[in-house]
């Protein structure tokens, strides 16, 4: 199992949910209620589930594809630890994640 640590994008809150090996961390964000939309259902068309992977964890994530650089040039408020959590697949080595949620985060479907 890994720990899933998300932030807010306030960072005034933090919700910690174990997910299996070889979950997508879209779906396990989306399970626990985070605002991350993933309108293209994880095709790589659009930036709505992008997160901020926290620096220390960065490293330990497999590196973007190509095409997922591609749309982070298109996220809001991107930063050099942006990905799509579409594209993070947990693997069975990674002990914890940390991510934050990024303050233009707004899932339209669950309003």
């Amino acid at each position: 199992m890994t720990r899933v640590v998300f932030i807010s994008a306030d960072g005034e809150s933090r919700q910690e949910v174990d997910a299996p090996p070889g979950a997508v961390l879209l779906d396990v964000a989306q399970a626990a209620g985070q605002p991350l939309e993933g309108t293209c259902e994880g095709q790589m068309a659009c930036s709505t589930c992008h997160v901020i992977v926290d620096a220390a964890d960065f490293p330990s994530l497999a590196h973007a594809t190509e095409e997922e650089e591609d749309m982070l040039d298109l996220a809001a408020a991107a930063t050099r630890t942006s990905r799509l959590s579409c594209q993070i697949v947990l693997d069975a080595a990674l002990e914890s994640l940390t991510v934050h949620i990024p303050s233009e985060a707004c899932n339209m479907q669950g309003m």
